[in-house]
């Protein structure tokens, strides 16, 4: 189906990937990972041929169509939404064009007939006169309703762009399906959604992303791009990273017979296929775990933060209680009688289908804004560190990442530099990076941080606003273990479905009219009929 061969790319003296010879089959679905600056963003690019490898080619199977997820949201904008969404299937829109054209002249002629006649199978042969209606489909279960269809898509906010340019990345059924970070911008529903819709593809997909239920429910391959290799692996991401920790453990028990080693992987992959039934695409990935080499699995190079809260002191039964909250932005109620009660050891994922939603709560819980009404108090034995969606003000000076994490020091050993340097080189800025300034930094490296920050300060009580934003896939795994085994409170909003149902044994949802308020996981919140139907009700309220 698309394969490349040779493939070298080169920045000066820096090689990122080094005679890359690969292919990619139809009807499987391939997560590309690897660290931060691996290229897996440079390799989409050069597949999709809006880059030029340094040597090496990229092959399509000729008459083979490739689409790719648009990252400018901008260039469309001149455009009505579902023509948007049609230009995503380019042969199919440039013959409705000519037929548009023909159609619109004042002098049509006998040869205008013809071509007309000539355009008109073509694209039925394509399901052109079902077009309007599948764009149409498209667009409404990824959350942009009908009578958003024919606006001009500067009209639509950004997060509205990102589901149309989703729609028409998929839309006509393309051959290969490229896509980086599908779901950004998307809510849970939009997600779930593109999970269901990939999950029954049955042509090639490529996909970056640093969703890992996103990964775990619709691949059947892992990509990893490491030590400037692509190597392919059978499995969703949760097997492809609990393979390659028992490989690298396996690699330092120099004592254990290589019987016993091998013994011990089949045992693993036992236990994964076992697992498998309860995915999707559990009949094809139990295949290829069948077949699957045990040779194959390798430990990776990949460095994990070591992120470890821990408390100065143990928290009473009082932890927070909220009474009649409500909150508005510049008039419109975005949350109100919000009633709470928080208890020793919740684990709370705040969520609403409005974002500046939690945002807002947090920053009132945090003394940074002022509620329209209502009151909280926190229990007298907490103490609260609190991660918020916007850290740039933390950032606007010019101090080393040393002398940064030093503010926060509570003894005169924490202040050392031979402490903070080793705080710093356990979330991975060793040597000459501890000496970095604070303005340089990237937004993975300003979030790793700021959790050093949160680390040093010994809370009972974490408040995280979209805590994944910017990491990579190996921050966020050791962030997501961290939180799993913290003794204390926590209250977090996050677009990562496995970060919220692996952590939180409570849901809230703040809407404009109240609050939901279940002890339950996330997954069996998401799938309770009535409480959807109590969701729908309550945001139908206001609109």
């Amino acid at each position: 189906m698309l394969s490349v061969s040779n493939l070298s790319v080169q920045f000066g003296k820096r090689v990122l990937f080094d005679e890359v010879t690969t292919s990619f089959t139809q009807g499987n679905i391939y997560g590309i990972i690897g660290a931060n600056g691996a290229g897996k963003s440079t390799f989409l690019n050069i597949l999709s041929g809006k880059s030029e490898p340094t040597s090496g080619r990229v092959f399509l199977e000729p008459a083979k169509r490739m689409s790719v997820l648009e990252q400018n949201h901008n260039l469309y904008d001149e455009y009505p939404v579902l023509e948007t969404v049609i230009m995503g299937n380019t042969p199919l829109y440039k013959i409705k064009k000519e037929m548009d054209e023909i159609y619109a002249k004042e002098d049509f002629n006998d040869a205008d007939g013809e071509r007309v006649g000539v355009l008109q199978v073509e694209f039925e042969e394509m399901d052109g006169w079902n077009a309007d209606s599948n764009a149409a489909s498209l667009l409404s279960n990824l959350g942009i309703k009908a009578n958003y269809h024919y606006t001009q898509m500067k009209d639509l906010d950004g997060q509205q762009k990102v589901r149309v340019l989703l729609a028409q990345a998929l839309f006509g059924n393309p051959d290969v399906l490229i896509m980086d970070e599908p779901t950004n911008d998307l809510d849970y529903e939009a997600i779930l959604w593109l999970e269901n819709f990939l999950a029954n593809y049955d042509n090639t997909v490529i996909v970056v992303s640093h969703d890992r239920h996103f990964l775990d429910s619709v691949c059947t391959h892992i990509s990893d791009i490491d030590f400037g290799k692509i190597n392919h692996y059978s499995g969703n991401y949760t097997f492809w990273y609990e393979s390659s920790q028992l490989a690298a453990r396996q690699r330092s028990q120099q004592n254990k017979k290589a019987e016993e080693k091998k013994k011990e992987l089949q045992e693993f992959i036992m236990r994964f296929s076992a697992n498998v039934a309860k995915s999707k695409q559990a009949t094809s990935r139990k295949k290829m775990i069948d077949r699957l080499n045990i040779e194959e699995i390798k430990p990776s190079s990949r460095r994990y933060p070591a992120i470890i809260f821990e408390r100065e002191r143990e928290a009473g039964d009082q932890i927070l209680n909220i009474e009649g909250l409500e909150a508005s932005i510049e008039g419109e109620t975005i949350f109100k009688d919000i009633d709470l009660n928080l208890k020793k050891g919740d684990k709370v994922v705040v969520f609403s289908r409005d974002s500046r939603a939690t945002t807002a709560f947090y920053e009132i819980l945090n003394g940074n804004e002022k509620p329209v009404s209502g009151s909280f108090s926190w229990g007298i034995t907490t103490s609260q560190s609190y991660l918020p969606l916007d850290n740039s003000k933390f950032f606007e000076n010019d101090l080393t990442l040393v002398d940064w994490l030093r503010q926060w020091a509570k003894t005169e050993e924490e202040r050392e530099e031979v402490y903070i340097r080793g705080f710093l080189g356990k979330m991975i800025f060793s040597g000459e990076e501890a000496l970095k300034t604070s303005r340089v930094l990237s937004g993975g490296e300003k979030v790793r941080c700021m959790l050093s920050r949160m680390m040093m300060m010994r809370a009972n009580v974490l408040m995280l606003d979209e805590p994944t934003n910017h990491l990579d896939l190996e921050s966020i795994t050791a962030f997501n273990n961290s939180l799993k085994n913290f003794k204390g409170t926590v209250l977090f909003t996050t677009h990562d479905h496995e970060f919220a149902q692996t952590v939180a044994n409570r849901v809230v949802e703040l809407t404009p009219t109240g609050v939901i308020d279940r002890y339950m996981t996330f997954d069996e919140y998401m799938d309770d009929k009535k409480i959807r139907e109590q969701r729908d009700k309550m945001y139908a309220v206001q609109a």
